[in-house]
């Protein structure tokens, strides 16, 4: 899910639209789970990058590039992503 993320005041990259999207695609899938022969889940995209439509315009990824110094930062998405997988789903 693309998002025009900044970083915020208090230096911290706040996604609630992103965290949403994946807590109901996770949710789904868990259900899905259920039913289907499901092996895995690999998450798209881990970084912000150049996407070749938008060029830097969007952000998909829950951890934010500074384009400029390349440091990284956790999304609160991150943060969220994290607890969710160290539970193996029991937090969604």
């Amino acid at each position: 899910m693309s998002c025009h993320d900044v970083v915020s005041i208090d230096g911290k990259v706040h996604d609630p639209n992103r965290t949403d999207f994946l807590a109901r695609y996770l949710k789904e899938l868990k259900r899905a789970a259920g039913e289907i022969d499901l092996r895995g889940y690999f998450h798209w995209s881990l970084m912000d990058n150049f996407e070749w439509e938008k060029g830097y315009s969007e952000r998909f990824g829950m951890v934010y590039v500074d384009y400029q110094t390349q440091k990284r930062m956790k999304k609160d998405s991150a943060y969220w992503y994290q607890d969710v997988i160290q539970s193996n789903g029991a937090k969604l």
